[in-house]
């Protein structure tokens, strides 16, 4: 299933979620990665990444939002205990 991200803004919170339905590769997770920079640069709001929807992502997409969330203090949301065991495994990596 290919991956569809939706950007949800909230100016009055000054926050931005940006939905992920569908399968999330690494090469999918760089282009989210993009995403989130680029609005965060240009509003000035805290990014939140949704990961409800998600149906499958890979452990190289899994260290990319790692990185988000270490490096740029991106929220991560919505994540399902099978992604965050891949997550955390990633972070070991």
């Amino acid at each position: 299933m290919p991956t569809q991200i939706t950007q949800i803004d909230h100016p009055e919170q000054k926050r931005t979620v940006l939905r992920v339905d569908g399968d999330m590769l690494r090469e999918d997770a760089r282009v989210i990665e993009k995403i989130a920079a680029c609005v965060a640069s240009e509003t000035g709001h805290r990014i939140s990444i949704d990961l409800a929807d998600l149906a499958f992502m890979d452990s190289e997409a899994a260290s990319v939002l790692r990185q988000l969330q270490e490096r740029n203090g991106f929220d991560i949301e919505g994540i399902e205990i099978f992604l965050q065991s891949a997550i955390d495994m990633a972070e070991r990596s």
